[in-house]
């Protein structure tokens, strides 16, 4: 008779509903989605801390595009002077802008001569201002000076195309030379930029 109660209480213990249920025995699906979920203050604390990072990469780049430039332009200034066509601006590089500037300073140029003829026929019609009889005549002989230094420089680009095309070919000329040669022409030589890398006379072959 003991044997079969207990053996009853055992089944009677296993048939019985658990007391304990979890979430998906009530219907209920777990709160996964607040986990791992940053609260608005640890997201604003995150931010934070990125901020300062962000910023200061944006000052380190920003100081090194500074220095950067400011070494492009040293070299750029130097080789204004020197001559050495790695630094040089685009409007100047190339071998033909080369020869171009270096036929020009090699010759006497009348267009660079002009502005100083000028500026001392300013000065001579200023002093001349109760003489406007002799005035005319300074003025007629600044209209000559323009006059033969334009003939100067149509000659000077008709002798540059010439030796262009015969030293480097029509298809390697690049656009605007003449009148790069023509603009350096008019230019008093101590003023070129690029400076001057040769002497009066001394001719590019």
């Amino acid at each position: 008779m003991l044997g079969r109660k207990k053996n009853d209480a055992d089944a009677a213990v296993q048939d019985a509903p658990s007391s304990t249920m979890t979430a998906a025995d009530v219907g209920q699906e777990p709160d996964e989605g607040k986990k791992g979920r940053p609260t608005p203050k640890r997201r604003e604390a995150e931010a934070k801390n990125r901020r300062p990072l962000v910023q200061n990469d944006r000052k380190a780049a920003a100081r090194e595009n500074r220095v950067k430039a400011s070494e492009a332009r040293a070299k750029m200034n130097e080789a204004m002077v020197t001559g050495d066509d790695r630094y040089l601006p685009a409007r100047d590089k190339g071998p033909v802008r080369r020869y171009i500037r270096d036929y020009i300073d090699a010759r006497w140029n009348l267009g660079e001569f002009f502005l100083p003829v000028s500026l001392a026929v300013v000065l001579v019609i200023l002093f001349l201002g109760n003489r406007p009889e002799l005035a005319i005549y300074v003025i007629l002989g600044l209209y000559a000076v323009v006059l033969i230094a334009v003939v100067d420089a149509v000659i000077t680009a008709s002798i540059m195309k010439r030796k262009l095309v015969a030293k480097f070919g029509v298809g390697k000329i690049p656009r605007g030379s003449v009148l790069y040669a023509v603009m350096r022409a008019f230019q008093i030589r101590r003023t070129r930029m690029p400076k001057p890398q040769v002497k009066r006379g001394e001719y590019p072959s």
